[in-house]
Parts: structure tokens; sequence; C-alpha cells
């Protein structure tokens, strides 16, 4: 007993001894303890997909089977138009913009203060000077450190609403984390445009050279422009508070074309939506899977899929940047994978004359998906992210020839390059696979 009060007693004067500075030390490690497992342990839930091939892209239960967790009913009569890279889709949005008579909804995860962003800032704000509602929504991680204080207080001046999806400065670490990765324009609620690009200088042009990226985006009109209405809505009525109602937001849309498509948004704390459409997707092709993606780290049971395609038969090429690659590390986590894929048939291509920035698959000329999610961690578990789906064989078509043509500006990655891969590819890509969801 006497043992123990001393115990007790040396126990107190110990942490009463401590000084100020060891008391900062052992908070600042404890709130760095806290902030490295919401990073790495709040995420999205995920499940594996080991599926079988039993129906096919054009079975009619094949739509509703890949959009089980989103919404497997297609949107009919939309025109929908990929437009390629910036010198098509810049002018286009931005007419948009400044022929737009009632409202302006815009969702970005990167805008900067250059001749690419301020443009699109200064069209907003002209709009709001003449009385249109214009929102503007930007991620808090993707556009603050690059986005002059100047240019939003310019937007607000002029009558913009505007708010950071989950901004830096919040002490939720783990909402820090979780960025809106999506990109959305709806003007007066008829004509939407999106994809995965960012209003940089980098996507200017017609990617003539590394300065300039590879990408694409979409022009959407028809009843599908209401869907991306309601997923700006999503985040705008968490970040700002306000509903978006009426005419002006709502309209009744007419067919504007015959193409079914439907809207694929992932949300946080609920089963991640896009692996789904890709598992049934990769399970149910006969023909072909066609890839592109700009930060590629599939997962083992993606592998095992597109694996299992190529021994029945299916063409399946994945396209991913080459040389010219922003994100390094990114590239480095997915490699490791690259040995199962060409070991099982899969062809790997990489783009040579500039950054390819493009998100996309199609899959038997009949299905394709555009949008913004990478085929990595991060997009399945952690950020949220918008794809549009369409079904119909005239858009695949097209979406099959923008692949042949970035196919003939690639060098193919052979077997034999993965197994030579130097020593230190090896230890780069051992470090950077278990970070792979925060590249």
């Amino acid at each position: 007993m006497v043992r123990r009060k001393r115990n007790n007693h040396w126990l107190n004067t110990r942490w009463s001894i401590l000084t100020v500075a060891e008391w900062i030390g052992l908070f600042l490690a404890l709130c760095g303890i806290i902030s490295l497992f919401c990073i790495l342990f709040i995420r999205r839930h995920t499940l594996e997909y080991h599926l079988d091939h039993t129906f096919a892209v054009k079975d009619a239960e094949y739509f509703g089977s890949a959009l089980a967790m989103a919404d497997p009913l297609p949107v009919e009569g939309n025109d929908i138009e990929v437009l390629q890279n910036g010198d098509e889709f810049f002018p286009a949005m931005l007419e948009a913009i400044r022929a737009a008579r009632k409202t302006v909804n815009f969702e970005a995860y990167i805008v900067y203060s250059d001749e690419v962003g301020r443009a699109f800032c200064e069209a907003l704000a002209e709009r709001a000077r003449a009385g249109v509602e214009v929102r503007v929504l930007l991620d808090g991680v993707g556009s603050s450190w690059s986005l002059n204080n100047s240019d939003v207080r310019a937007m607000k001046n002029a009558g913009c609403k505007f708010a950071y999806y989950h901004p830096t400065h919040s002490w939720r670490v783990d909402r820090t984390n979780r960025r809106s990765h999506r990109r959305i324009l709806v003007t007066d609620g008829r004509t939407g445009f999106t994809g995965g690009i960012g209003f940089a200088k980098q996507w200017g042009g017609h990617a003539q050279d590394k300065q300039h990226w590879r990408d694409v985006q979409l022009r959407v009109r028809g009843p599908l422009v209401a869907n991306l209405q309601s997923a700006f809505q999503q985040h705008w009525a968490k970040t700002g508070g306000e509903e978006l109602s009426g005419a002006d937001q709502f309209p009744g849309l007419a067919a504007a074309g015959n193409m079914k498509a439907q809207i694929v948004s992932s949300h946080s704390f609920s089963i991640a939506p896009v692996p789904l459409v890709q598992a049934v997707a990769f399970a149910a092709a006969n023909k072909r899977i066609w890839i592109t993606n700009a930060y590629c780290t599939p997962t083992p049971d993606q592998v095992e899929l597109l694996v299992k395609a190529v021994k029945r038969g299916v063409n399946v090429r994945i396209l991913v940047p080459g040389e010219n690659n922003d994100q390094p590390l990114t590239k480095s986590a997915g490699r490791g994978a690259y040995g199962k894929l060409l070991e099982g048939g899969v062809r790997i291509f990489e783009y040579e004359p500039t950054m390819i920035h493009t998100k996309s698959i199609v899959v038997d000329t009949l299905f394709s998906m555009i949008g913004s999610s990478n085929l990595d961690a991060r997009s399945a578990e952690i950020n949220e992210e918008l794809e549009v789906v369409v079904y119909d064989r005239d858009f695949s078509r097209q979406m099959e020839e923008t692949f042949t043509n970035d196919l003939s500006h690639s060098r193919e990655y052979t077997l034999e390059q993965f197994r030579h891969r130097s020593l230190w590819e090896r230890t780069v890509e051992w470090i950077a696979y278990p970070f792979r969801s925060q590249l």
C-alpha cells in the first residue's frame, strides 16, 4: 500500500514538473496523431467486386446493374457534345456565361489567377453586375492557394455569391482532406458543362506543346442538365445553406437529342458508386474496354476484372501520361499494378506530346463514362466526384475515335520495360504505394 502511494506521488510529481514547452509539444503531438488518423482512415467505404461475365453491355439489365448505387434509370432526350482541348471548351463555356440571362452556377476544383482563370472570374462578375444570379463554389484546396484574394473580392463586389467547399482554415482535418473534385457549369438551368478540366493556362490551346495539356469537356443540353444542377445544389446547400428552386434554376427541359445518359456523383460517407459502374462495365464487355486516365492506380479487383476480360477476347487498352506527368508519385504508386495487367494481356500506352488529363472509359462502342474521377483510391474513397455516363452508340463511336487519335501519339509500355525498370523506380513505387489514397 505504501509502495502504491509512492508510485502515485512520483507520477504526480513527474507531470507537474513538465515545462510549458513540453506541454505544448505533447499537445502538438496529439494533434498530429489525430490529423494523421483523419487523413489516412476517414474515407468512403468501398467494396471489392469479383464479377463474372453473365450479361453484356447491350443487354437490358446492364444499365441498372451498373448504376445501382447511383440512379439506375437513364435520362433520355439529351444532346451531349465532346469539346476537345481549351481552344474548344473555354470559348464555349465563356460564351454560355456571357449569354446567361437569369442564373449561372459554377463549381470547380482548380481556378488560378492567370489569363484563363481571370477570364472566367471577369465573365462571372460581369453577369452578376448585369443582374444575373451568379453562384461560384470552388474547392478550398484546389483553388484557394493559386487564386488571388483580389479576384475573389472582385467577384463578391460584383454581386457573385461565393464560397469555398471545405475551406482550409477549418479545424475539421477530415473535411479538409475530403475535396470536391467536381466541375459543373449550368447557365439558366438549360445548358450544362462538366468533365475534369481546370481553369488555368495549362488547359488552354490545343495540346500543342508540353505547356498545354490534352483534355476534353462535355457540353450537355436536354433533361440531364437538371441532374447537373442537382449535383451543384448538393454542394451549394451544404456550403452556402441556400436552396435553389424555381424556373430560373429548374426550368422545364424538352428533349434536345436522342442520347440516354445519367449522372454518377459520389458523396462523403456513402459506398462509392463509381467503382461499381467501372466493375460492371469491365465484367459485361464483349469486344473492347478503352480507358484514358490521368492518374491510374487500379485496385487488385479492377486488375482482376480487366485480365478476365482479356481472357474472354476483349481488347483492353489503357492510355496514361508518359514522361509529361504533373504527379509522378501517383504514377509510381500505380505502376506496381502494371505487371499483372501486362502479363494478363492488357495493353498500356503512354501519351507522349504533353500531359494528358482526360478521364474516360468507352466499352463495346455503346457505353461511355467521362468526368472528374481518376482510376485511383483518392477518387474512389475520399474526393467528391461527378461522372456522366452515356448509353449511345454514336457518342461512343466518337469517344473511340478520340481514343484512337490519342493512341496515335502514344508509345506502348511493354512487359519487358516493366521487368527491367530501375531500382530507383521500384523503390519509389514501394514507398509511394501505402500513400496512394493521398496522392
